[in-house]
């Protein structure tokens, strides 16, 4: 169990934004996978919507009204819950005072943001007081970031002790983004110089490593023979939380480096992906371009049962040190819905349930949950293998 009595809160788990797409698979996933004795409840603002989904739902779970507009709706929602899980987002707009309520009733919180800014102004103004509390503030728990970040953290651990580590992680994939997805991303890319103050500003507030480095340089594209693909360096979260790993665990060793690209077996291909990337960030610059581009994907949008279970990803792992290389792989389904919605729901159950090491304040899932999160994903599906050593 995890360090709160389970029985000072009415609820286990409580998953907020439940009636969105991303949350009701989530919900689905609880219900049918959930323990035996799983106290839990569904939350959001719409009684309708909520008693709708409860309805179809095994385990009739409880339901709570919040809106992300009444912050005391969700100080009573933390003080509800050992874990709160939430899908509302874009999280830099609708975020941060669920954050603030969980730290300051010592609750755990998960959530599926890629916001950088978010992540880091979440750091610089509630860390402090959820390692006060005890709560463990666990960001970026769907594909951005458990399948790098656990990756990373499973290649290191077929790698020798004490020695300096590389690892590059690789990203295939082949299914459509989640309308939450592509709204936050409008919004970072709208959103550079804040990101970048956000960014600064965690720096001046986080404590200096010691005899130790731990490095996430943004490398320039090549062809990676070792993989046999073009590696296009992605500027997302995902790079920034192995890192922060890295920063937290010894097992890392004294000097770490990790490297995060897509890969892209046709130059063709590769340079057409930079080339919309790079229109897309330029459209975002513009408030009307911005809107258009929103309403084609909305958050709450997604695929077709049929469709997602067509979508796949794979993270390819090579990793470097004392003289050892090895290859791994972290594989799975549909990333942006099916799989998220499978890795959003085991963390919290890792949260509520698990043995893990004493933490509190802002963690990443490989230092808050590591091998127990890990086995769980591996139980339910989701592929973690060494596919050769040299």
């Amino acid at each position: 169990m995890s360090r709160l009595n389970g029985t000072d809160r009415a609820y286990d788990i409580v998953l907020f934004g439940a009636t969105g797409f991303v949350g009701e698979l989530t919900a689905e996933y609880l219900a049918a996978h959930g323990p035996e004795g799983l106290r839990w409840a569904i939350a959001g603002r719409s009684a309708k919507k909520l008693e709708q989904l409860r309805e179809r739902l095994a385990g009739a779970p409880g339901v709570l009204l919040a809106d992300v507009t009444d912050p005391e709706s969700l100080r009573e929602l933390a003080r509800h819950a050992r874990v709160v899980a939430t899908t509302v987002g874009p999280y830099i707009t609708y975020g941060e005072e669920l954050v603030a309520a969980c730290a300051d009733a010592g609750t755990d919180y998960v959530d599926l943001t890629g916001e950088p800014e978010f992540v880091d102004l979440m750091y610089v103004r509630h860390d402090a007081r959820a390692r006060e509390t005890g709560a463990r503030l666990v960001h970026a728990c769907g594909f951005d970031s458990i399948p790098h970040d656990l990756g990373a953290y499973f290649t290191v651990r077929q790698l020798p002790e004490g020695v300096p580590l590389r690892v590059d992680g690789f990203v295939r994939a082949q299914a459509m983004f989640s309308g939450g997805t592509f709204a936050s991303a409008l919004n970072q890319f709208a959103r550079g110089r804040h990101m970048l103050a956000a960014a600064r500003d965690r720096k001046r507030h986080e404590p200096r490593l010691m005899a130790r480095r731990a490095e996430a340089p943004v490398s320039a594209p090549r062809f990676a023979k070792e993989v046999g693909a073009w590696a296009l360096p992605l500027p997302t979260i995902d790079a920034q939380v192995v890192q922060r790993s890295a920063r937290a665990l010894e097992r890392y060793g004294p000097d770490f480096r990790y490297r995060h690209y897509a890969a892209v077996e046709r130059l063709p291909f590769a340079v057409g992906g930079v080339a919309a990337v790079g229109a897309v960030f330029a459209a975002a610059q513009l408030p009307p371009t911005r809107r258009w581009l929103s309403d084609r994907l909305k958050p709450g949008d997604g695929p077709s049962a049929s469709r997602r279970a067509k979508s796949w990803f794979s993270v390819r792992f090579v990793g470097e040190g004392g003289g050892r290389r090895v290859f791994t792989e972290v594989a799975g389904g549909d990333p942006g819905y099916d799989e998220t919605a499978k890795m959003f729901a085991e963390s919290a159950l890792s949260l509520a349930f698990d043995d893990l090491p004493k933490t509190s304040g802002q963690v990443t899932t490989a230092v808050a949950m590591g091998d127990a999160l890990l086995e769980r994903l591996r139980k339910a599906g989701i592929v973690f293998r060494v596919a050769a050593t040299r």
